[in-house]
Formats: structure tokens, C-alpha cells, sequence
């Protein structure tokens, strides 16, 4: 006999919310076909209804045919599908989990970067409030350099003293 399920094991809250958008029309159709099913399914019994054979043995003059209807019906089993796919699933997750598992932890590691960075920032002060001074001090690389390196108005590099135009081959002699 088949294994009665009486609660879903499917957290349809968490399924919906995995859902994107656009086939939110085609979740909500599979999940009333599932409910459907569920419903139909408990509307039968779990087990076979019981007969009573004594009325039958009085309404059927044939000697014997009830006993075999009997011992036929007693003797019949519904085959209970058997699931392949379960141990295969099962197997691809054992080796696909180290691989999530390692994937969170970097994605982990970038956010926590991402964070540091995050009240790196926060720690600056406001740009309003910020100076070309300032701004110098704290990154050196990136400001510009009126005494070490000077640069014209409109401080483009077509525009600087010593510029010269690429060749048109991209630099390489032919």
C-alpha cells in the first residue's frame, strides 16, 4: 500500500518568492493543477472499500465464482511507482553542494570587501566640505599636481605641451 501524505511538503510562500515576475501567471496555474490533484486525491479513500461477500454468495447462484471474485480481489495489488530520479538527484546535489558551499563563502568574502569599503566611505568628508588640498592629501595618484605637473586649461591631452598624435596604425611601424 502506497504511503498516505496528509501535509504538503512544498513551502509554496518560499517557491512563490523564488518566482520571477514573469511567470508568476504560470506558477499560480501549476499550483491550482497541484491543489486539484491533492483535492481529487483525498476525495478516495486510502484504503479499498469492504465488501460484503456473504450477500453476494446469496445473490449469485454460480458455486465458486464468488470465492474467486474474493480471493482475485484480496489478491490484487496496485503497483506503487517506484522513483529513480530521486537517487540521482540526491547524488548530483552531494557533488554540486561543496561547490555552493564555495561559492557562498566568496560571495561572502566580497561583500564583507564590500562593506569596508562601504564605511571607507562613509568616513570621508563631505565633498561639499572637501578641498582640492584635501583631496590631494588623501589620494595623492589621482588629483592634480599644479607644481609637479602642470597642466593648461582644458587640461585635456590634446591640449598639453610635448603632445604628439598617435599614428594611425595604433603606434606599430608597418
Amino acid at each position: 500500500m502506497a504511503k498516505r501524505f496528509t501535509k504538503s511538503a512544498i513551502n509554496w510562500t518560499e517557491f512563490q518568492n523564488r518566482v520571477p515576475p514573469e511567470q508568476q501567471s504560470n506558477f499560480m496555474s501549476f499550483k491550482s493543477k497541484y491543489e486539484m490533484y491533492v483535492r481529487r486525491m483525498k476525495d478516495n479513500p486510502a484504503e479499498p472499500p469492504k465488501i460484503n461477500w456473504d450477500i453476494y454468495k446469496q445473490l449469485i447462484p454460480v458455486p465458486g465464482l464468488v470465492d474467486k471474485l474474493k480471493s482475485d480481489y484480496e489478491a490484487f495489488k496496485v503497483p506503487f511507482p517506484q522513483d529513480p530520479v530521486t537517487a540521482k538527484i540526491d547524488e548530483q546535489w552531494k557533488t554540486v553542494e561543496a561547490e555552493i558551499k564555495k561559492y557562498c563563502a566568496d560571495v561572502q568574502k566580497d561583500i564583507e570587501a564590500a562593506k569596508k569599503e562601504l564605511e571607507r566611505i562613509k568616513a570621508l568628508p563631505k565633498f561639499d566640505e572637501m578641498t582640492m588640498e584635501t583631496y590631494y592629501d588623501m589620494y595623492p595618484e589621482y588629483a592634480l599636481d599644479f607644481v609637479k605637473k602642470p597642466t593648461f586649461w582644458p587640461h585635456t591631452p590634446e591640449e598639453q605641451e610635448g603632445y604628439e598624435e598617435p599614428s594611425p596604425g595604433g603606434g606599430k611601424e608597418h
